[in-house]
């Protein structure tokens, strides 16, 4: 079993901020996939489960919020017995131009809270992570990060979020059908 976690901050406040770009790919798989979230208050998240393909999932948006998605992401492999190689996080990057994603199989968080927070609390970093660039035009000079992830997306960005959503999904599912190499191959 493979689990799918993307990350993001719980709320309407926060629903199209850059910051919840991990949130928007795993919803946009779970439409794909037919399923619907359902709430687990012991586990910290909103749980899908699904196939790709023969390959059973579990898609994860972990209701904490950013800065302690681990306690979500270590409840959810200790309960549903999943193995650090079966794990993919997806997350926004602000140091990534806006539209590039890069897909490895173990790394720092440099500087991401959230998956900070993973690492922490699993006590490895040698998880998949797919990370989607939001480093956009208005990310310039002297703009708080925090503020920044924070904020929308502009109506130009908009217009290549949807292909950037797209793709993520198509390398997540690639992942979980082919493993991390074949994704990296195709898509970063």
């Amino acid at each position: 079993m493979k689990l799918i976690v993307g990350l993001g901050n719980p709320g309407r406040k926060y629903k199209n901020s850059r910051h919840n770009l991990g949130y928007k790919v795993v919803e946009r798989l779970s439409n794909e996939l037919n399923c619907s979230f359902k709430k687990k208050l012991a586990l910290e998240s909103l749980l899908a489960e699904a196939k790709i393909e023969d390959k059973k999932v579990i898609l994860a948006l972990p209701i904490t919020f950013m800065n302690l998605s681990g306690r979500a992401v270590k409840a959810l492999i200790k309960k549903k017995n999943i193995v650090i190689s079966d794990l993919l996080v997806v997350c926004d990057e602000a140091s990534l131009d806006l539209g590039v994603m890069r897909i490895r199989p173990k790394g720092s968080s440099s500087g991401h809270k959230g998956l900070a927070n993973i690492i922490e609390e699993l006590g490895t970093n040698e998880f998949c992570r797919l990370r989607l660039g939001i480093k956009g035009d208005s990310l310039k000079g002297n703009i708080d990060l925090s503020e920044y992830v924070l904020s929308e997306f502009n109506k130009g960005e908009k217009t290549r979020l949807s292909s950037l959503v797209s793709s993520a999904v198509g390398c997540v599912k690639t992942w979980a059908l082919e493993g991390v190499n074949q994704a990296m191959n195709r898509f970063n």
